[in-house]
């Protein structure tokens, strides 16, 4: 079965553009120019992943970023001429699993597709249940809550591991600052700010990284977040 792809898009020639690019490459799509055609077609096709612009004429595309989501955890991708730090928060905090900004490359489209294609496909293999987590030269038990970094162990504080852990989990997606907090500060008396946040990871990417300042794991967002990057079979970023 082909995997199917919405595109949710107003302009028609960067609507044409995309499609075309994925019939080439033997992509089912659908396409929907309006909010709520988008929904309805979301609703109706459940397709595999979203291409979704955010300005569209009957309504933001964060909104239906958000209905979507009360259905689906299927991945959602931004394409959008809003290049603000604000917007791709907002975007990404709602729901949105990457954002790329216009003008976009069409290969680097492309790339986005693969890899959300790549997470689905494992987290629908159960593979986030089992408790060894491997990633390039990262090795992480989560039933005895160690951390081996080219087969040496790493001693982190409660705090660091419990970021790499929320990172490894959701390997290749950019996490916000407020995503982050969220998740980690909860019941914990650490100062909640974003630059709490920025010194507990400058801590963890010491112990984790050859070099922190060319980090090979965690790759900073400047002013949206973090995400963990995944590393191929290769032993090259994806």
């Amino acid at each position: 079965m082909k995997k199917s792809i919405l595109v949710v898009e107003d302009d028609k020639a960067i609507r044409n553009l995309i499609t075309t690019t994925l019939e080439t490459q033997g992509y089912g799509f659908h396409v929907a120019d309006t909010g709520q055609k988008a929904i309805l077609e979301a609703v109706s096709y459940q397709p595999d992943i979203i291409i979704l612009d955010l300005g569209l004429p009957d309504m933001d595309g964060v909104e239906i970023i958000t209905k979507v989501r009360s259905w689906s955890n299927n991945p959602i991708i931004v394409v959008s001429a809003r290049s603000e730090d604000k917007d791709k928060i907002k975007a990404l905090d709602a729901g949105a699993d990457d954002y790329l900004t216009k003008p976009f490359s069409i290969d680097e489209l492309l790339a986005r597709i693969r890899v959300a294609f790549r997470k689905m496909n494992y987290d629908n293999s159960g593979a986030k249940e089992e408790p060894i987590f491997v990633n390039g030269g990262l090795k992480i038990d989560y039933s005895a809550n160690t951390v081996y970094v080219d087969e040496e162990e790493v001693h982190l504080t409660p705090m660091e591991y419990r970021l790499l852990c929320l990172l490894t989990k959701n390997v290749g997606k950019v996490l916000t600052h407020n995503y982050i907090l969220d998740k980690i500060w909860v019941n914990v008396l650490v100062d909640r700010d974003t630059q709490s946040l920025r010194v507990f990871m400058a801590t963890l990417r010491k112990k984790i990284e050859k070099d922190p300042s060319e980090p090979k794991y965690i790759q900073t967002h400047i002013g949206v977040g973090y995400r963990l990057i995944r590393i191929a079979d290769s032993g090259e970023n994806e």
